[in-house]
């Protein structure tokens, strides 16, 4: 997982100094997001690929900084917990997501699902994932990426099924029995959907995620 900000900079367009973009350790994009309705509070959480920390818009420059590492570090060992507690890295790219994805197809599918690619997506905003069968190409929105690995290995796994069965028949929902957290991870699903479509979730839909870490300004 992304750990620490990278060393800061800047690089001269011209007269003008340019920052360099902010990154982690690991080089994933980080947004700043200053917010008026925030007064004490301070959250950090993936979304779309990207580490995102919102802070009050009332914060100095020293203190966005301050506030910045302090949260990030924070997802960093969020991030290491969640894998020492799965025994991997969470998928960040396209190459970690294709292997992932062949592990699962060994362990739930006896692996008879063999994709040609499997990589993440921005443009899907009406789908977690999607499948070609006849090209054996996955897709998977980045959108999952914030959510618990458990709802991410089942989309992959209904992507994965669809290269051997293409409807949702019983055919199909027999090779997602073995897979012990489908019908919560439909559920989990479910209820983001709900959330979303009536504007519940704040500030991108991730601030208090299971991915995420948020906790107030005063405190150390």
């Amino acid at each position: 997982m992304p750990g620490s900000v990278k060393p800061g900079g800047s690089v001269m367009s011209g007269s003008v100094p340019a920052a360099i973009p902010l990154t982690t350790a690991d080089g994933a994009p980080v947004v700043v997001r200053r917010s008026a309705r925030r007064r004490r509070t301070v959250a950090a959480f993936w979304e779309d690929g990207t580490a995102v920390v919102a802070i009050p818009a009332s914060f100095s420059r020293a203190q966005e900084r301050e506030w910045v590492h302090r949260m990030l570090e924070k997802l960093r060992r969020q991030g290491d917990r969640a894998a020492r507690g799965s025994g991997r890295r969470r998928p960040r790219s396209d190459a970690d997501l294709a292997a992932h994805a062949a592990d699962l197809s060994a362990k739930y599918l006896g692996g008879r699902a063999v994709p040609s690619s499997v990589r993440w997506v921005t443009n899907q905003n009406s789908r977690w994932g999607s499948a070609t069968p006849s090209e054996g190409t996955i897709r998977l929105s980045a959108k999952l990426q914030p959510m618990p690995q458990w709802v991410i290995d089942y989309v992959l796994l209904h992507e994965l099924a669809h290269l051997l069965v293409a409807g949702h028949d019983a055919a199909f929902w027999r090779l997602l029995t073995a897979y012990p957290q489908t019908e919560r991870a439909k559920a989990f699903l479910e209820g983001v959907s709900f959330a979303t479509s009536r504007g519940l979730a704040p500030d991108g839909g991730y601030d208090e995620a299971p991915d995420g870490t948020e906790i107030p300004a005063g405190a150390h």
